[in-house]
C-alpha cells in the first residue's frame, strides 16, 4: 500500500511541474502603439530552450523590472523588437508594426 501511495505522489508531483512548466496559454505585453498577444504554447513549441526568450529564467519576473530605460539593460522596446523580429525574420514570423501590434 505504502508503495502505491509513493508512486501516485511521484506521478502527481510530475504533472505538477509539468504543468507549471507550460505557463499561461496566451501573453499580452502592453505598448503603447497597442498591446502584443501571442500564442505562449505555440512558441513554446518551436523554441525548446525557455531561456532563449527568458534570458533570466522564468520565475514570473516582470521584464520591465530591468527593460525600464534605466541601468545597463536595453529599454523593453528595444529589447522586444530585437528578439521577436531577428527571430520572425528567420522562422518566416510577422515583423511588421500592425501585425503584432493591436489597438
Amino acid at each position: 500500500m505504502k508503495r502505491l501511495l509513493v508512486a501516485v505522489m511521484l506521478v502527481a508531483f510530475a504533472a505538477a511541474v509539468a504543468v507549471a512548466a507550460e505557463g499561461p496559454a496566451t501573453v499580452t505585453l502592453e505598448a503603447k502603439m497597442g498591446n502584443v498577444t501571442f500564442d505562449h504554447h505555440a512558441h513554446q513549441a518551436k523554441v525548446a530552450d525557455c531561456t532563449t526568450c527568458h534570458h533570466k529564467g522564468t520565475d514570473n519576473a516582470k521584464c520591465t523590472g530591468c527593460h525600464n530605460g534605466e541601468g545597463e539593460a536595453p529599454k523593453a522596446k528595444d529589447a522586444f523588437h530585437k528578439l521577436c523580429k531577428d527571430c520572425h525574420k528567420k522562422e518566416a514570423g510577422p515583423t511588421g508594426c500592425k501585425d503584432c501590434h493591436k489597438k
